[in-house]
């Protein structure tokens, strides 16, 4: 039997997914590690990389019949590299606030919102800071930009990936040139050694050639793949995401919810002012995307419902999670659509998009609210989604158009719950598929299935909803008007709370 394999490198698992011929996941494997802080940096063992794929892949089956793979990871971050492909730092990833001074010279220097976690804002800041490594950078990549090179020995990344390394010109396909040019002019003082162009891997659309498997990428690997496998370009979890959930075309979305919350939407022209609330990256085959991203979504929720269960355990009750969190979710239906005045404010770390730099998790109301279970939970609901909404609003004024949005994440296993506020808070359809329960690297195989199996010139757009999601089943939630109304009440009293939120971080 035929079937691709995709390899994907999250912040918490290393996994390894093959599907088949009909693009349903087969077999999987992987294997659980985390960040460590040290010196001042978040960062991953690259030894262990390594460890952590070959755990991974042992656990597929049927690994010779695999036609063709592809690897996808966390986006962003710093991993310099000299001539020799030695690292010179330790890896620095985008869980890293350490460039701000870089971001913001950039973002005023472009004209185009540059986030601290992108690579080339950890690469000026190195610049900037002096640091010692600087003049021997030879090749500045990303975490699937590495591996990729490792294993086929081709220097380059997919279109989606180097749009979380530096910005792209979706016309040409390319880094923006204009861009290039500026930043060359910006170091040029410091008489460095090399130009931007020398230090990024090159820039792949999906479905073009990427290399294949060499005899020493397999040894790797301990030869747990034969050499000789074609690999696609390798994708950020942006764009696996993407694929994943089948929202490539323009006008359509997808909502990723769980420990954080952020929503992609494909555009139909790009957006007419530049917002620090807003990245802009690519789809897999370059088209524009605004992003929203949000560090905070259901992790206070969960400590309210581990709170809950200890309550109920008191009384001799012993609900299981999933049986506590269903009921306290369908509980949430009950409550007012405004939360009868109850606010949450859901902020264990800090919040990008609202310009906070820590959290501080609240609980607020006024003497005449309605405070009721199911006031409170929905309340806890919509706090998840609320910073999103107010980045989604910046889009909505814009006006960007959004058929439709796909949601995937633990907020959306409750069927319905999720997915009815998610379309009143974002004023768009919001469907939750029955495919896709492996994410990344599920769209990582289907990114990899296209290099093998598209049709002469058919899109990434029809080779997906043609071929691959077709016939796949799943429910759509549309917007109810008063539903979307009572949270448009809620997120004027939630913007309020926020000055209560600044307080709270500064005082407590």
């Amino acid at each position: 039997m035929k079937s691709c394999l995709g390899l994907e490198l999250g912040s918490t698992r290393i996994k390894a997914v093959t599907i088949d011929e009909s693009f349903k996941p087969v077999s999987s494997g992987d294997y659980t590690w985390a960040s460590s802080y040290e010196d001042g940096v978040w960062t991953y063992s690259l030894d262990e990389v390594w460890t952590g794929l070959k755990t991974a892949l042992s656990k597929v089956e049927n690994r010779d019949g695999i036609a063709a793979a592809g690897v996808s990871a966390m986006m962003h971050g710093y991993l310099a590299f000299d001539k020799d492909w030695n690292l010179l730092v330790p890896f620095r990833t985008w869980q890293n606030t350490i460039t701000g001074p870089a971001a913001a010279e950039l973002t005023e220097l472009f004209g185009f919102n540059v986030p601290q976690r992108w690579s080339i804002a950890h690469l000026y800041q190195a610049v900037l800071n002096g640091e010692a490594h600087v003049p021997q950078i030879a090749h500045l990549t990303t975490l699937a930009g590495y591996i990729h090179y490792m294993l086929t020995g081709v220097n380059a990344v997919g279109i989606g990936e180097a749009s979380g390394m530096f910005p792209i010109d979706s016309a040409a396909l390319d880094y923006d040139a204009g861009m290039m040019s500026k930043f060359d002019a910006l170091t040029a003082a410091k008489n460095l050694p090399w130009k931007l162009a020398d230090l990024l891997p090159r820039v792949l659309t999906a479905g073009e050639d990427a290399g294949t498997l060499t005899q020493a990428g397999a040894a790797r690997l301990d030869n747990l793949l034969p050499a000789g496998i074609p690999f696609a370009p390798a994708e950020g979890d942006a764009g696996t995401g993407m694929a994943a959930t089948n929202a490539v075309a323009p006008r359509t979305g997808n909502v990723s919810a769980g420990t954080s919350i952020f929503a992609m939407v494909v555009l139909e022209k790009p957006l007419a002012k530049v917002y620090e609330e807003i990245d802009m990256v690519t789809t897999p085959t370059g088209s524009p995307v605004a992003m929203v991203h949000c560090n905070n979504c259901t992790n206070d929720t969960n400590a309210w419902v581990n709170l809950l269960g200890e309550a109920a355990r008191i009384f001799g009750a012993e609900p299981d999670a999933g049986t506590l969190y269903t009921k306290l979710y369908e509980k949430s239906l009950e409550g007012d659509a405004d939360c009868g005045g109850v606010m949450v404010c859901n902020y264990l770390a800090g919040e990008g998009v609202t310009h906070m730099d820590a959290g501080r998790p609240l609980v607020a109301r006024s003497p005449e609210s309605k405070f009721t279970l199911s006031n409170f939970f929905r309340s806890q609901l919509y706090s998840t989604m609320s910073t999103l909404k107010i980045g989604m609003d910046i889009l909505a004024g814009e006006g960007v158009a959004i058929d439709s949005l796909t949601g995937h994440g633990g907020l959306f296993k409750t069927p319905v719950v999720g997915q009815s506020y998610m379309a009143a808070a974002c004023n768009a359809p919001v469907t939750c598929m029955d495919t896709a329960g492996e994410g990344g690297p599920y769209g990582m195989a289907l990114l990899a299935s296209y290099l093998l199996d598209k049709a002469e010139g058919e899109s990434l757009e029809d080779f997906l909803s043609n071929k691959v999601f077709a016939g796949v089943s799943g429910s759509t939630v549309r917007p109810d008007p008063a539903a979307a109304d009572g949270f448009n009440t809620y997120i004027q009293r939630y913007k309020a709370l926020l000055d209560v939120e600044k307080t709270a971080v500064e005082v407590l």
